[in-house]
């Protein structure tokens, strides 16, 4: 197959698109969409998100040193987008969205109440990138929608409608191709 060498850049796709809720001082909430996040640890569980340092979430994100990220879905696409276009300088993103705040269990940054899950998290440290801050931030609680649950409890995230973002579209997940170690199972146990 033949390639093109091309200038340096961040072709990385699909990426996971989330709303990332913060909080100013006196508790004016806010909403930013970030197609920059990701896990970075397990134990204890970390998280990031890049932020273009002139954005307002990423001044009241680095005063509170907290925020939480609110899975994105089918049914929030408009609302994602719109959280990504506006700027919570200008307008309140959760009236505009018709989006609900609700409070956390254990930060003091509200969740969407309309996303299916929400991790609380609280920053650890701040890289500086260039164009972007990465907060680094541990995972403190999550709050997962019980209707996403099967009857044994196991979180069934397929059917939440996930979406993500890839090169400046988004996108519904697809089908499963397999699951972690499909390649070396047994062979009544591969899903095709």
């Amino acid at each position: 197959m033949a390639k093109q060498i091309w200038k340096p850049s961040t072709l990385l796709n699909p990426v996971p698109v989330v709303m990332v809720t913060s909080a100013d001082s006196a508790g004016k909430p806010n909403i930013i969409t970030v197609a920059w996040a990701g896990t970075v640890n397990s134990e204890p569980p970390l998280v990031s998100i890049s932020v273009r340092k002139e954005r307002y979430s990423h001044k009241l994100i680095k005063e509170k040193g907290q925020f939480a990220i609110n899975l994105t879905t089918e049914k929030l696409a408009f609302a994602t987008d719109l959280c990504g276009v506006k700027s919570g300088r200008d307008v309140d993103k959760f009236q505009l969205a018709g989006l609900t705040a609700k409070k956390t269990s254990v930060i003091d940054v509200p969740i969407i109440e309309e996303s299916p899950v929400a991790l609380e998290c609280v920053v650890k440290s701040v890289l500086e990138l260039g164009s972007h801050d990465m907060f680094i931030a541990e995972v403190v609680a999550v709050q997962a929608d019980e209707s996403l649950l099967n009857e044994k409890g196991k979180l069934v995230l397929e059917n939440a409608g996930l979406i993500c973002y890839s090169h400046g579209k988004y996108w519904t997940l697809g089908r499963e191709l397999g699951f972690f170690g499909f390649s070396v199972a047994k062979k009544k146990n591969i899903v095709r």
